[in-house]
C-alpha cells in the first residue's frame, strides 16, 4: 500500500522541480454563506484562483510557475502558445511572458468564438502579444501547428517553448496538486473537513487534483464538470496526466481512469456556448457574493454543484469548496450572449 503523505511533504517533493514565483499564493479560501444559504444544502466555500494576479488571475498562473520554470531552464527566449481567441490561458501566459522578458507568439483560433478585440483577446494585445487569428480547431490540429510555428521559429534563430501537450500537462499539473493540498491546510485552519472539491477542469488542473487527491490520501472527492469534449478518453487522459505528474515528484502514487471523476453534462451544446443552467449560476453567486463568473468554464462547473444539490446527490453534511479558476475578462465578450441567454 502507498503511504499517503503530509501536506509538508508534498511541497518538498514539488521543491526538485524548476519554478518561478508568478503567482499571488495562497489565494483565499472564502466562505460563500449567503450562496450555500440559497442552496439550502451544503456548506460551501470557494478557492479564489481568481486572484491569482498575472492580468486578472486564473488557474493558469499557477501552471506557469511551472512551466516557465522549466522554460528558463531550456534557456528560451519566446514561448508559442495557443487556444481559443478569448482564452484565458493565453491572457496570463502574455503577461508571465512580460514579466520574465519573453516574446509571446499566441495562434487564438476563431473557431471558438468571434475575433472582436474585446475581453481576453484585448488584453492578449494590450501585452503586446504577437497576436495571429487562425481558423484551426482546438485539439490536435492546433498543437501540430503550435510545433510547427516553434520550429519555424527555431530555423530562424530564436529559442522557443512550445505548448506540448504530452510533456507540458504533468508540468502544469504539479501546481494544482499543490493547491489541493493549500485548501486542506486553508480549511483546517478554518475548522473545515472537506467532502467535495468541484472544478472546471479537462486538463492539467484535474489532473493535478486528481493526483493530489492520491497522494495526500484524502478521502473526499473531486468533481471536475469538463468545459469542452475532447476527441479522446478524457478519464484516461487525465490518469495518464496524473500518473505522470506524481514521476515528475518522484512518488510511486498512481491512479487509474475509474478514480477520475468528471462529467460533460453541463458544456451545452459547444465549447464555448453560454448555457441556461451557467447563466443562473453566474446571477446566482453574482447577486449573492458580489463574485462574478465567466460563462464558459466557472459558471457550468457552478452549474454542477448547483444540480448535484438540487438533485441531492449533496446535502447539508456535506462541505464543499468549489475552485473558481478566473476567466473574468471574458464576461465582457460574452456580453450579448449572456443578456440573451434565459434561466
Amino acid at each position: 500500500m502507498t503511504i499517503a503523505l503530509t501536506t509538508a511533504q508534498l511541497r518538498d517533493a514539488a521543491l526538485k522541480l524548476p519554478r518561478v514565483s508568478l503567482a499571488h499564493l495562497p489565494t483565499p479560501l472564502e466562505s460563500v454563506t449567503r450562496f450555500s444559504a440559497l442552496l439550502k444544502g451544503p456548506r460551501v466555500v470557494m478557492k479564489r484562483d481568481d486572484c491569482t494576479g498575472m492580468c486578472m488571475g486564473g488557474n493558469k498562473t499557477r501552471h506557469n510557475e511551472f512551466l516557465f520554470g522549466e522554460a528558463l531552464k531550456q534557456n528560451a527566449d519566446c514561448l508559442v502558445w495557443g487556444a481559443g481567441v478569448q482564452s484565458n490561458n493565453c491572457r496570463q501566459t502574455a503577461a508571465a511572458c512580460n514579466k520574465l522578458g519573453l516574446d509571446c507568439y499566441l495562434y487564438l483560433t476563431r473557431a471558438t468564438h468571434n475575433d472582436d478585440i474585446q475581453g481576453n483577446l484585448l488584453l492578449d494585445h494590450l501585452m503586446g502579444a504577437r497576436v495571429t487569428i487562425i481558423d484551426t480547431p482546438m485539439g490536435p490540429d492546433l498543437d501540430d501547428l503550435l510545433l510547427a510555428k516553434a520550429k519555424e521559429l527555431r530555423a530562424a534563430g530564436r529559442r522557443p517553448f512550445v505548448w506540448d501537450r504530452i510533456t507540458g500537462r504533468p508540468i502544469a499539473a504539479v501546481s494544482y496538486a499543490l493547491c489541493l493540498a493549500e485548501i486542506l491546510d486553508q480549511s483546517r485552519a478554518m475548522g473545515i473537513e472537506p467532502t467535495h472539491v468541484y472544478c472546471a477542469a479537462a486538463g492539467a488542473t484535474g489532473g493535478g487534483l486528481a493526483i493530489g487527491k492520491a497522494i495526500l490520501g484524502w478521502p473526499g472527492k473531486v468533481k471536475l464538470l469538463c468545459p469542452i469534449r475532447w476527441p479522446w478518453d478524457t478519464p484516461k487522459d487525465l490518469a495518464d496526466v496524473a500518473n505522470q505528474t506524481a514521476a515528475l515528484l518522484g512518488l510511486p502514487h498512481r491512479v487509474i481512469a475509474a478514480d477520475i471523476d468528471v462529467r460533460d453534462d453541463y458544456i451545452g451544446p459547444k465549447y464555448g456556448a453560454v448555457t441556461g443552467l451557467g447563466r443562473e449560476a453566474m446571477d446566482l453567486l453574482a447577486r449573492s457574493e458580489g463574485i462574478l463568473l465567466d460563462p464558459v468554464y466557472t459558471a457550468k462547473a457552478l452549474a454542477g454543484l448547483i444540480d448535484d444539490v438540487r438533485q441531492h446527490r449533496l446535502g447539508p453534511n456535506d462541505q464543499v469548496v468549489f475552485i473558481h479558476t478566473g476567466g473574468t475578462p471574458a464576461v465582457f465578450a460574452y456580453r450579448d450572449e449572456i443578456l440573451e441567454t434565459k434561466w
